[in-house]
């Protein structure tokens, strides 16, 4: 019998008292893991260091930076599981160049994120806050002055329709709504069965009447939502982002929703998290403004899929085998991997 596989959890999986902060079954399903022994960082750092990773074959993450300084001279580690989809902040040529693979749970977040986007749609449109504002100042009269927008016939329009935007759209096909959206790596024929036209990202801003930004934050879409494209908007228009707050220039949404260029935004990312507390944002009326710290997708269901996600790919990792959620496949083919994945499976085969 060889040595367990030895994983380590960064520290932002819990609170401050050490708490697990994630509901659901994650911890159980590691200690329910016979071939495995894992270990929590002993402490959170913004940017991992060589030193907390140092003696770990596996390392589950959820939001601390992984640069090209963090695995410098490692020559262990052989995969990084990040909960959730985005990964922006792991540098992936830096883990490709070093040997070691890097798996994301997308399975996890496309039914609750794309539910996000349907709930900031109808807490707009229903101008849900504004109500309960109503009630709780007693101000019941006042309600045939607060009419919501009907759904039936307006325009959906998303950039960005992968997994979690497919999910919304799907979601959405009750509601009787036209659903569009710009998306330059999928096909017509891919989003068909939901009911969406692709447009180019003209049309798509011009024409949408809740426009969610659905994308990932890459070089490529980092402020591509700008003074420009948000001047194209209808001022009867909302601006839903849960995706990632550098993709929309964030002085330039604030100057749009100060001067009415659209009606309202939800928004659950940031230019800047944790946001500042000097941010105008935080000064705008909730009927026009619905705003959440980066935390509308977590739910019990979520965290616990994730878990089982993340579980199942270091099973199958142990076995020698590669799951599907590989973001960069290319690093099966380094010569360092190779060496890696070969003593670790000796060591725990032995």
């Amino acid at each position: 019998m060889g040595r367990k596989a030895k994983v380590g959890l960064t520290r932002d999986f819990f609170d401050e008292s050490g708490k697990f902060i994630m509901p659901g079954p994650g911890l159980k399903l590691l200690d329910a893991m016979p071939e495995v022994e894992y270990e929590i960082f002993p402490e959170f750092r913004r940017e991992v260091t060589p030193e907390q990773i140092e003696g770990f074959d596996i390392v589950c993450t959820f939001r601390p930076l992984w640069t090209k300084q963090s695995i410098a001279g490692n020559d262990r580690l052989i995969s990084i599981h990040r909960g959730g989809v985005g990964y922006e902040r792991l540098d992936v040529p830096a883990l490709t160049e070093a040997g070691i693979m890097l798996f994301i749970t997308p399975g996890a977040v496309r039914r609750p994120m794309a539910v996000v986007y349907l709930t900031f749609i109808l807490a707009l449109s229903m101008r849900l806050l504004a109500k309960d504002r109503l009630i709780r100042q007693g101000r019941w009269g006042e309600q045939y002055h607060y009419q919501g927008y009907g759904l039936v016939g307006r325009t959906l329009g998303a950039i960005g329709v992968g997994n979690i935007g497919h999910e919304m759209f799907k979601l959405a096909r009750p509601f009787e709504m036209k659903h569009i959206a710009y998306d330059p790596y999928v096909t017509q024929e891919a989003v068909a069965d939901v009911g969406v036209k692709l447009v180019d990202l003209d049309t798509v801003l011009a024409e949408s009447d809740f426009l969610c930004i659905i994308c990932p934050l890459t070089e490529e879409t980092r402020h591509l939502i700008g003074e420009k494209e948000l001047r194209r908007m209808k001022p009867t228009a909302f601006l839903i982002n849960a995706a990632r707050g550098p993709i929309v220039d964030e002085a330039a949404l604030i100057k749009a929703l100060e001067e009415g260029w659209i009606r309202g935004a939800g928004l659950d990312v940031f230019e800047q998290e944790p946001i500042s507390p000097d941010n105008p944002l935080l000064k705008m009326d909730c009927d026009k403004v619905i705003l959440s710290p980066h935390a509308m997708a977590q739910t019990d269901q979520t965290f616990s899929t994730m878990w089982e996600i993340i579980t199942g790919q270091i099973s199958a990792i142990i076995r020698g085998e590669i799951p599907e959620t590989l973001v960069n496949r290319e690093v099966l083919e380094r010569p360092e991997f190779k060496a890696k994945m070969k003593r670790f499976l000796e060591a725990i085969r032995e």
